[in-house]
């Protein structure tokens, strides 16, 4: 933190949403802190109750994102059933970004949590490879470990054909769940 003044409570509430309501992209918590002269963990709590106020945040791979409802372009939207193991991750992924599909999140169905759902928002490879990276460097494990490689993906693009050409190559390349 530097020598500026913190920006407190409800004025730095205010500054971390006009921020994630300017961007487009993903703002990591270290960012948003430097710019509000707090802690990481002091906007971690910030992010939680505003999220508890309704707000649309998501904690992506690369950062906190306010999701636009008022979008100018239709968006398609479904949802796929997915195996492989752990080492095809990063095949799959490229995969679906490469037909212009975003992959929102990973669902699975936990046998005592019930459906756990991770958001992951990758739509380019530059993106899928921040992802990975992060899964490496940190030694998380994917949620799918836990079902044995069995999982949900949520997916949007611009059109349904995107989405058909998607999931007709996962289906050539032995990732759907059929």
């Amino acid at each position: 933190m530097s020598d500026q003044k913190k920006v407190l409570g409800e004025e730095r509430r205010a500054l971390l949403l006009k921020l994630l309501k300017e961007s487009d992209q993903p703002i990591t918590g270290s960012d948003l802190a430097a710019k509000a002269n707090v802690s990481r963990q002091v906007i971690v709590g910030d992010i939680t109750l505003l999220k508890a106020r309704n707000e649309p945040i998501i904690a992506t791979s690369q950062g906190y994102m306010r999701l636009n409802h008022s979008s100018p372009n239709p968006i398609a939207a479904r949802t796929i059933a997915s195996y492989h193991p752990p080492d095809r991750t990063e095949e799959e992924l490229n995969l679906l970004v490469d037909y212009g599909v975003t992959v929102k999140d990973v669902t699975i169905e936990h046998p005592v949590y019930g459906d756990l759902t991770a958001s992951i928002m990758v739509s380019n490879r530059k993106e899928v490879k921040h992802f990975m990276d992060k899964i490496h460097s940190t030694g998380s494990s994917y949620l799918s470990e836990l079902t044995g490689g069995i999982h949900l993906h949520s997916l949007t693009a611009s059109s349904e054909q995107k989405l058909d050409e998607a999931e007709q190559a996962l289906k050539e390349a032995g990732f759907l769940v059929e």
